[in-house]
Order: C-alpha cells, then structure tokens, then sequence
C-alpha cells in the first residue's frame, strides 16, 4: 500500500511539472486553444504604437485669475504641458472625503479666488485617471468617473483645496492629504497673467475677450493600402473581395467583413460573431481598444480618449486626433479625425478610422485669428440650437486638396447635448489682424468668418469633396 501511495505521489508531481512546463513554454497546441478570431493573423507594423498614458489628458486647463477673470490652456501649447506635466502629474491626491457639490458656491469661487480647473468631457473613469495622477482612495471612490478637478485658494486665506466632480451625480471628493501648496496654485496663475483672458456665460462657456490667434496649416499625407488592411486583418488565402452597389469594397473571411469607403481613405471593420458576449467596464475596453489599435494600423500622431456621451454606452470607444493644440472636427461627409470602436467583453466587433497618415511636419503654415468678444457672443446667440450648446472650442477643419495634401482651417467648434458636434464659425480671412482695420471692413471680416460657418448639413465644399472621391 505504501508504494502504491508513493507511485501516485510520485505521478501527481510529475503530472504538476508537466503542466507548468506548459503554462510557462505556451506549448502551440496549447496557445492556439486561447486565441480569438481576431487575433489569429500575425499582422504587419504599420503606425506607430500607443498606450494608456499618452491617450489620457485633460480636454483643457482653465485658470482662474480672481476678479471674475480666467484664461485657456489647450493641450499641446506651452504653459499647458508645464503646468500638467511638470507641476501636476507626480502629485499625490489622497484622503478624499465625499460630499454633495452643493457645499461650495462654485460661482463665488470661480469669480473670487485664485485657481485651475482640470476638465475632461463627459468623465473619465478613475481607474484610467490613475494613469495621469497619483491617486489613493476607498472602492466608491476608485469606482467613480470625474470630469473636473478644481484647485483653489481660498480667498483671504493660506488654504488650498482640491476637489474631483463625479460625472453626472452632483457628487465631489476633497482630497484633504492633497501634495499641493499656496504657492503652486500662485505659479498656476502666473502662468495665466499674459494670455488671452476669457469670461464666463451664464451657461458656463468661456469666450475669449478679444480674437485668439491660431494657425491654418497644410500637410502632405500617405494612405495606407486596402490590401494592406485587409493582410492587417485577414489570412488572405481565405478571404474574399466584392463590391457592394454603393462601389464599396468589402473583405470578408465568412465571419468577419472589412468594408473600404471613401475612395480607399477610410474603413469599416466589424466582427458580428462576437456581439453575443456582455459589456464590460469602460476601462478595459479602452486597454483592448489601444492594443487592437497597436496591432491594426496603429496611430498617427497625437489622439485624446473621449469619453462616451452616457455611463450606458461604455462599449463604444473614442480616440480623436490633435494637430498641435487643435482637436480635428469630424465634417461628414468627409470623415476624418476620429477612430471609433465598439466591444463587448474586451472584443472588438466595429472599428472604424481613417487610413491617412500626415507627414510630420506642415508644408505650410499661415497665422489667421478666431474672432472673440461680442462677434462671438453674436455668433453663439443666433445659433438655432443655442440651448442644447454644452462646449466651445477652437478645431481644426480638414479639408483635402487632392490626392497628396490636406488644409487644416481653424474653427470654432460646438459641441452639443448630444454629443455631436458643429462648426459655429470660421476664423477670419488671411490677412487680417485685430485692431487694424477700420470699423467698415471689421464688420466685413466680422460677416465673412459668420459665412463660412459650416454644419454637416450645408458644407457644399466637403460635400462636392465627397462626390469627387466617390467617383
């Protein structure tokens, strides 16, 4: 009986040992049983790659000076990145005590003390926040989406505060153990003293007093190749090619289909056999998104994540494209700017995105200023949809030149309740600059930036644009 014992004893080791070899070697057997349809072409380099921490920033830094006066930061300039990366990130956030956001009067400290928001659209989990900042707290607090951080002092005092806004519940947590001091939020504001200063609507958007200057740009762009996606995401030798009415080419393995539109600039992949599986947390759908996006064409210079307009459309995934500060809006019919992907439990089942690449520099570059003050104020008054106006900021217009180059044309953007998104109005026409013009041709300029307001329904350049690539 005893050596019968010490045989199994002996049997279940090895069987132990041989199982291990196999967890830490990946035997192919073994590891061709833990892949998924998507993932069983070995795909070919092609952008670059990205991760979490460089998708994951604030839409916008506002600075409030005192005296019912504030300034901007757009990310990519100057005194964003110093201010984000060099005296916020790094910082510890900690012991955060939770509370209604009717305990402030946030307007009072807006107009009277000294401070910065931090805003992200829509919320960001803070779980994927812990990406950017140094962050302890109890689960109800790690589970939240915040879409501002508010740093102030307090008037009249030595205090400085820091609260995270939870999305959509009224709800703030103070971070009382915060590592920040008077003096960073003074260097904060200092850094705010000589740029363009802003004022507050009574629906909370800011405009700048006077016109901003931007930059209209163009560049030259590559394409990635229809068959270079379809290699990306097919073993070609059991793949498909037809052509559906509308001229559309579609790729298609049986199971999965990748549609190519727009003269070949843009794709649409969607995988029906994996929409049967449950939603997951927002979090890790954006973690499967970038490596899907990492092994599938890969990315073109800076994107942002944006959040879902809603906490039930955690499924759907954003990245959108910067050009320096600028965020690019999306014009259809022309589409460009964003890629878009919907999972269920980490599986990507659409993915859609452009295949232009700009070349890293601009070919040319011309300064034109975005009108301010009461110009704007106008502008924004007029709009037919002027209550549903949650956001406004300046964007960028692509506008394609032919088959090499593409315009950038500053705008200003809105953005609606909806989440969708329009241009209110162009920049001014090359040439001008504010406070040099007499009163006759300001109001010219003021009529022609109002003119070349483009909404998706009425953009008659993008839409001839449009007939052109589909013919």
């Amino acid at each position: 009986m005893e050596k019968l014992k010490t045989t199994a004893l002996i049997f279940l080791v090895g069987l132990s040992l041989l199982q291990s070899y196999f967890l830490v070697y990946r035997m192919p057997g073994l590891a061709a049983t833990m892949r998924s349809d998507q993932d069983y072409v070995n795909t070919e380099p092609m952008g670059a790659s990205s991760s979490v921490e460089s998708l994951v920033f604030p839409e916008k830094i506002i600075i409030h000076l005192g005296e019912n006066t504030h300034t901007v930061l757009d990310p990519g300039t100057q005194f964003y990145d110093m201010i984000l990366k060099q005296r916020i990130v790094g910082r510890e956030f900690k012991g955060f005590q939770r509370g209604p956001e009717s305990m402030i009067d946030w307007d009072d400290v807006r107009k009277n003390d000294i401070g910065l928001e931090l805003r992200f659209s829509n919320g960001i989990a803070v779980e994927l926040l812990q990406k950017l900042l140094k962050l302890e707290g109890d689960l109800l607090f790690l589970n939240e989406k915040i879409d501002r951080i508010w740093i102030y002092k307090v008037a009249d005092t030595e205090e400085v505060r820091t609260f995270f806004f939870s999305s959509g519940n009224k709800i703030v947590y103070e971070s009382v153990r915060a590592d920040l001091t008077v003096r960073d939020v003074q260097d904060y504001v200092g850094f705010g003293q000589y740029l363009p200063k802003y004022e507050m609507t009574a629906d909370g958007l800011y405009i700048p007093t006077e016109p901003i200057q931007a930059t209209e740009m163009v560049f030259d762009y590559e394409a990635y190749s229809p068959e270079q996606m379809q290699r990306n995401f097919f073993d070609p030798s059991t793949t498909l090619a037809v052509e559906d009415r509308s001229g559309s080419l579609i790729y298609t393995d049986g199971k999965r289909g990748l549609q190519v539109e727009q003269n070949g600039m843009w794709i649409n992949y969607t995988n029906p056999a994996a929409s049967q599986s449950t939603s997951s947390h927002i979090s890790e759908n954006v973690y499967a998104s970038i490596e899907f996006i990492n092994q599938h064409g890969g990315w073109d210079g800076v994107n942002r994540l944006v959040n879902p307009v809603s906490s039930s459309s955690e499924k759907y995934v954003t990245f959108r494209k910067y050009i320096e500060q600028y965020p690019v809006i999306e014009l259809p019919p022309f589409r460009y700017g964003y890629m878009k992907l919907t999972l269920q439990q980490g599986v990507v089942t659409e993915y859609a995105r452009s295949l232009i690449t700009l070349s890293s520099t601009a070919e040319e570059r011309e300064a034109r200023w975005l009108p301010g003050g009461q110009t704007l104020k106008d502008q924004l008054k007029a709009h037919r949809n002027r209550k549903d106006i949650v956001g406004l900021f300046p964007a960028l217009k692509a506008m394609p030149i032919d088959d090499s180059k593409m315009r950038f044309v500053p705008v200003w953007a809105i953005k609606l309740k909806d989440g969708s998104e329009q241009v209110l109005m162009e920049a001014y026409p090359a040439g001008f600059k504010p406070g040099k013009l007499p009163s006759e041709q300001q109001e010219e300029a003021d009529k022609k930036a109002v003119g070349q307001a483009v909404d998706s329904k009425s953009d008659e350049s993008a839409e001839e644009l449009s007939d052109k690539q589909a013919n």
